[in-house]
C-alpha cells in the first residue's frame, strides 16, 4: 500500500493508451462536483476517465484520492498524479476507503465515486482471465497479487459450493448441472484456461440462449465470488457515507441487478431514515440521513451506440443530510 502526490499539469480526460471510455462521465461529474475546492474519492479508479472529467471542474485547491486494487490501474493513476498535483493514489479495496482517506491525511470528503464491477481493460486482456471471448489463464482476480485464483477455486470447491455460487451470483438456471460437469471434467485434469471452462459450460447447457454466450452467467458468478465484489459494495458504501461531510454525495455506477440491489437498498435506507427495523416500536418519525439526487439514470442511446458496454450501466446518487 502506498500513496503519492506529485506536482505537474492536468491530464486529458480520455485514456488514449487503453482506449477506455468512461460511462456517463458528464452525469457523474455534474452530480459529484458540488464544491470546486473540495476533497473527492474515486474508489474504483480504473483508467481514470471519471477522475479526469472531475479534475476539469475543480480548482487548484481540490484533491482527488484515486483508489484501486488492480496494479495496472494504480500505475495509470500514478502517472496522472505525476501530471496533476491534485491527485493522490492508493492501492487497495474500496471497502478500505476510510483507512485510505485517513492515511492520505484528508477529511471533509465532498464526493465519492464507485464504478462497480470489472473494467473494460480487465475484460479485454486475455491474461486476466475475466472473459470467455479470448483464451487465457483462468485467474479473474482484480488484484492478481492477492487471493485465490478462479482456477484454484474451480479445481478445489465442492460440487455443492460451485452450484450455489453459480445460482446465487450468476442467477444461472442450470447451476447444478454445470457444477457436476466441472467436477467430472477436473477429475481428468485441472481446469486452467478460460476456453476450457467456457467449453465445459457450453456443453452442459441443455438449452443455450441464442442471444447470450452460454458461459456468461458462470463467468460473472466466479468473478464476483473470487473478488468478493458484493461484500465490497456493502462495506464500501457504509464506509463512504460515514466519511462524507454534510451535503456530500456518493455516485455509484452499477452494471447488474445483484450489485444495484445493494446500492438501491442502502440509498433508500439513508433517504428514509430507516436505519432500524420498521416494526421496532420507536416513537416519532425517522430522520432521513440523506436524500436521493439521482434515482436511476441510464446512458443515452448516443452513448450506447459509441460504447455498447454502457447499455447495462445504471447511475444512482445520494446526498448526505447537512
Amino acid at each position: 500500500m502506498w500513496w503519492m502526490m506529485v506536482m505537474s499539469s492536468p491530464a486529458s480526460r480520455f485514456d488514449a493508451l487503453s482506449g477506455h471510455r468512461p460511462i456517463l462521465v458528464a452525469a457523474v461529474a455534474d452530480a459529484l462536483c458540488t464544491d470546486p475546492s473540495g476533497v473527492y474519492v474515486d474508489a474504483t479508479f480504473g483508467r481514470g476517465g471519471h477522475t479526469r472529467a472531475m479534475l476539469d471542474r475543480l480548482d487548484a485547491r481540490a484533491r482527488i484520492l484515486a483508489i484501486d486494487r488492480d496494479p495496472a490501474a494504480v500505475s495509470v493513476a500514478a502517472e496522472l498524479a505525476r501530471q496533476d498535483a491534485r491527485v493522490l493514489v492508493r492501492r487497495g479495496r474500496m471497502s478500505e476507503i476510510a483507512r485510505h482517506v485517513h492515511d492520505a491525511q484528508l477529511s471533509d470528503v465532498v464526493g465519492v465515486l464507485m464504478d462497480l464491477g470489472v473494467s473494460s481493460p480487465q475484460i479485454d486482456d486475455p491474461m486476466r482471465g475475466m472473459s470467455f471471448r479470448g483464451d487465457g489463464p483462468l485467474d479473474m482476480r482484480m488484484d492478481p497479487d492477492h487471493g485465490v485464483s478462479a482456477s484454484a477455486w474451480i479445481n478445489s470447491a465442492s460440487e455443492e459450493e460451485l452450484g450455489i455460487v453459480f445460482r446465487e451470483l450468476g442467477e444461472e438456471r442450470h447451476a447444478r448441472r454445470i457444477a457436476r460437469a466441472i467436477v467430472e471434467r477436473r477429475e481428468e485434469s485441472p481446469i486452467e484456461r478460460t476456453a476450457d471452462l467456457a467449453a465445459i459450460v457450453a456443453r452442459a447447457q441443455p438449452r443455450p440462449d441464442p442471444h447470450k454466450h452460454a458461459a456468461t452467467r458462470v463467468f460473472q458468478a466466479i468473478r464476483i465470488h473470487i473478488n468478493d465484489e458484493l461484500d465490497e459494495v456493502r462495506v464500501g458504501l457504509d464506509a463512504a457515507f460515514a466519511l462524507l461531510r454534510g451535503g456530500g454525495r456518493i455516485a455509484v455506477l452499477s452494471f447488474h441487478s445483484l450489485e444495484d440491489r445493494i446500492v438501491k437498498r442502502a440509498f433508500r435506507r439513508w433517504a428514509s431514515g430507516e436505519e432500524l427495523p420498521r416494526r421496532l416500536p420507536v416513537p416519532g418519525r425517522p430522520v432521513a440521513a440523506g436524500r436521493l439526487v439521482v434515482r436511476a439514470q441510464r446512458a443515452s442511446a448516443a452513448e450506447v451506440a459509441v460504447n455498447p458496454r454502457a447499455r447495462s450501466a445504471l447511475l444512482r446518487v445520494v446526498e448526505k443530510a447537512a
